[in-house]
């Protein structure tokens, strides 16, 4: 038996006159193993088989994303003397470039240049695409620009792509259409579809959705045929701005232009119609689908589920999850957790526990939203100590709690009366960018407040602004109210004035909280002139700001201010010219 090492592996093969060896093998083997005795093989045998075979099995290794594999292989070649050729180095460099270890790729392209290797448009293509996988999309551009300079090589449509697709990656889209149009004017290749959608892409997520029908239909004017994916992401695009009608008639143009839509482009318009609580839109796309010869997937009925959800249609999330498994497609971590979110909103806690467990018999492992899903309803739902157990289960399982989990834990822990136990799990944070969110210090502030704990709110706001932190609106917004409550309120009005002097302006919550706070404590005329401040700045009195002066009105106890900014509210008279429905309540 003889045996050959590769790594730290050794393969054994018959004698080979035990064995025939077919190398039309080396380019169709799709198991590791396979290919690594293959090449055992190869190399036993005598005359051994050219490079042309060995650079088919590599690039078959390469295929299966074995980067460090396909590396040893090559070494290994070397090693026993195999000569090797420029497509060979080429793969190297690839290999060196999927591994994020570029420069090792530029160090190749060196020996290139030793062995006398004239590098091709492949070598440098591999190169420019490994920087833009590594982020380094500007030293990309230099490289490309230096290419075109020295003339060292001719760009073609692969590279035109990298470097447009790099500049589209970093938010460089207009670079990517000056590019675009020098190939359109003065490159040594016409752009091809696949350009043009990688642009059209990117100004789709920069939200410039016209702009890329603009240039959509200049490419088809160029003659340029668009493929499914160009559709799907001006599809997209309209979707994400809430233009579902013209994401529709796109789809029928699409087919009308012989571009038959794909399962993913359909998910796109079923995903949008859901989320906008159009479901019976969303389940005629679905039908549109199966009619059309597509199966549904797990992504399509994941979005029914949620949508079901949002509406508050439980039992009928319930039905598509079921229909899911009579189709033989296996519901995802997502797709419980949607319902288990949706049982959640309506308060059915226990079906929601149910379910959550029940998907850990199935061999599902819940994920950090499962978890924040499942505590938020527990502490919605009057269960605080359950939801304190789970999260406590969820550490000792090894899942890391983010942002929002703290968010949902402090809030709930806070709502019920365990201010002190959130700042001292507060303390023990170990993260610096959670012991620095404004959120969590907002929480706690919020909550130490309305447990009765105003001196601790105000040290916490003290402390933040200590770190060095600034504070956003809601912050400010909850440490005025509790200057309020506590009679404070030349300190209110102080911090409202050093807010807007620090660059954050008040919002319709904030005045709305500071005028009820000044009608509680029967300070109408500071209360009309904050009421006229919010108006003259275009905010609304929300319904429970109306109510509490529409009581003072009944009762006797009007400002005459207060009265006339009523009436001239119910006249019409506001910065943004919309009519306040002010109730049946206000016609003396």
């Amino acid at each position: 038996m003889i045996c050959t090492k590769i790594g730290p592996r050794y393969y054994a093969t018959a004698p080979l006159s035990q064995k025939t060896i077919n190398l039309n093998r080396t380019s169709r083997v799709t198991k590791l193993d396979d290919a690594l005795q293959l090449f055992d093989e190869m190399l036993q045998r005598h005359p051994r088989p050219s490079i042309i075979e060995f650079t088919k099995l590599v690039t078959a290794i390469v295929k299966m994303k074995q980067y460090s594999k396909a590396l040893t292989v090559i070494n290994q070649m070397k090693f026993t003397g195999i000569p090797v050729n420029i497509y060979t180095m080429n793969i190297s460099i690839n290999c060196y470039c999927r591994l994020n270890q570029v420069s090792y790729g530029f160090a190749l392209l060196a020996t290139i240049f030793k062995q006398g290797l004239p590098p091709d448009s492949t070598t440098y293509n591999t190169l420019i695409n490994g920087l833009v996988l590594a982020d380094r999309v500007f030293e990309a551009i230099k490289l490309f620009k230096k290419l075109l300079r020295d003339k060292q090589c001719e760009p073609d449509q692969y590279m035109y792509g990298i470097v447009i697709n790099g500049l589209c990656k970093v938010g460089h889209t207009s670079k990517a259409l000056e590019l675009l149009s020098f190939m359109e004017t003065g490159g040594s290749c016409k752009p091809h579809v696949q350009q043009y959608t990688a642009i059209i892409d990117s100004l789709c997520k920069d939200k410039m959705v016209d702009r890329a029908l603009l240039l959509f239909a200049n490419m088809k004017e160029k003659g340029v045929l668009a493929n499914v994916i160009t559709y799907s992401c001006l599809i997209q695009g309209l979707c994400n701005f809430g233009r579902e009608a013209e994401a529709a008639k796109m789809l029928r143009d699409m087919e009308e232009e012989g571009v038959s839509p794909a399962v993913e482009t359909f998910n796109i318009l079923v995903n949008a119609f859901c989320k906008k609580g159009s479901i019976k839109d969303a389940e005629l796309a679905v039908q549109a689908m199966l009619r059309r010869g597509l199966e549904p997937d797990v992504i399509t009925y994941n979005a029914l589920v949620d949508g079901y959800c949002l509406r508050g249609d439980v039992d009928e999330a319930k039905q598509v999850l079921d229909g899911m498994v009579e189709r033989d497609i296996v519901p995802n971590i997502i797709t419980y957790t949607s319902l288990i979110n949706g049982y959640c909103k309506k308060k059915r806690i226990d079906e929601a526990r149910h379910l959550f467990h029940e998907i850990q018999n199935k061999g599902l492992f819940p994920n950090v939203i499962t978890y924040n899903t499942m505590l938020q309803g527990l502490f919605h739902s009057g269960n605080p100590a359950t939801a304190r157990e789970l999260f406590s289960k969820m550490q000792a399982k090894g899942h890391a709690p983010d942002i929002c989990t703290y968010r949902i834990l402090f809030h709930g822990m806070c709502g019920n009366g365990e201010c002190s136990d959130a700042l001292a799990l507060f303390r023990l944070l170990e993260n610096k960018e959670f012991m620095e969110d404004m959120g969590l210090y907002t929480i706690l502030i919020d909550g130490c407040s309305k447990c009765g704990k105003p001196n601790l709110a105000k040290d916490l706001f003290d402390e933040l602004i200590l770190k060095g932190l600034k504070p956003n609106v809601r912050a400010y917004t909850v440490m005025i109210r509790v200057y309020c409550q506590e009679g404070l309120l030349g300190k209110g009005k102080d911090l409202l004035r050093k807010m807007e002097k620090n660059g954050c302006l008040p919002d319709s919550i904030m005045y709305n909280v500071i005028v009820q706070e000044l009608l509680k404590k029967n300070e109408c005329e500071g209360a009309a002139n904050f009421l006229e401040e919010m108006i003259c700045r275009g905010f609304f009195p929300d319904s429970s700001t109306f109510s509490m002066v529409l009581h003072l009105i009944r009762d006797g106890q009007e400002d005459s201010r207060l009265r006339s900014i009523i009436q001239n509210l119910s006249s019409g008279e506001r910065k943004d010219d919309r009519t306040p429905n002010l109730g049946s309540g206000f016609t003396s």
